[in-house]
């Protein structure tokens, strides 16, 4: 019929259209590093140089803040410490005879060597009566998620991971990063779990305005600002 477009025509054309960018632009940096002298090629290394001295000495730093395994903080006073400290903090509130908390430290303990630049730790909530009023912590376990001395969102039981017992590490992962309270390379907008099974979490957070990122519903106030 007249007028009638011919689909695969048209994606070929843009497949090609596309191609050509993408030729251009690496015949721009091919061009690019050809017209660089030695000066330039030794800016290039020192530069890459000083970034990873820089890493290297930040994560020095971190492990001087206790930061790579998972610890415990022996009292209440301590806790404020360890927030002032560090700039990303993830704490468990436990308890010895709940044994979901013991799940949660087998996550938590993999996740500290990983992530040097969170300090990941937990406390002891019965040990601290006064931080659990404050914190209006109720559920056993909560994990509370602390950026730059604000709290930035709960993971109260497993609801928020799939309400199972047999979450992975990596959906532990992909909560905590909802809060940017860690580094993640992953996809925010999809857990790990849900997607392995096709299917959906329970967990359901409102994006950051101007970002396609995600955050709890329990964001930060000043209640809970320390």
């Amino acid at each position: 019929m007249a007028g009638n477009v011919d689909i695969g025509a048209v994606l070929g054309e843009q497949l090609l259209q596309a191609a050509k960018i993408m030729e251009e632009q690496v015949d721009d940096e091919i061009k690019q590093l050809e017209r660089m002298d030695e000066d330039d090629l030794e800016a290039i290394k020192r530069r890459r140089m000083d970034a990873m001295k820089k890493a290297v000495q930040q994560k020095e730093e971190y492990l001087k803040q206790g930061h790579g395994e998972y610890s415990e903080i022996p009292e209440e006073k301590e806790f404020f410490n360890v927030t002032k400290n560090s700039s990303n903090v993830v704490c468990h509130f436990y308890r010895d005879e709940t044994f979901r908390c013991k799940i949660l430290d087998k996550h938590l303990a993999i996740l500290a060597k990983k992530h040097v630049e969170t300090k990941i730790c937990k406390i002891n909530a019965e040990k601290c009566p006064f931080l659990c009023d404050r914190l209006k912590i109720k559920v056993i376990p909560t994990v509370i998620m602390i950026k730059d001395s604000k709290t930035r969102g709960y993971v109260v039981g497993f609801t928020d991971l799939g309400n199972t017992d047999d979450f992975s590490t990596e959906m532990l992962e992909w909560r905590l990063a909802q809060a940017e309270v860690l580094n993640y390379s992953g996809d925010l907008m999809v857990p790990p779990d849900q997607a392995k099974k096709g299917g959906k979490t329970n967990f359901v957070g409102k994006r950051i305005k101007g970002k396609g990122k995600r955050r709890d519903d329990d964001e930060s106030s000043d209640d809970n600002d320390w």
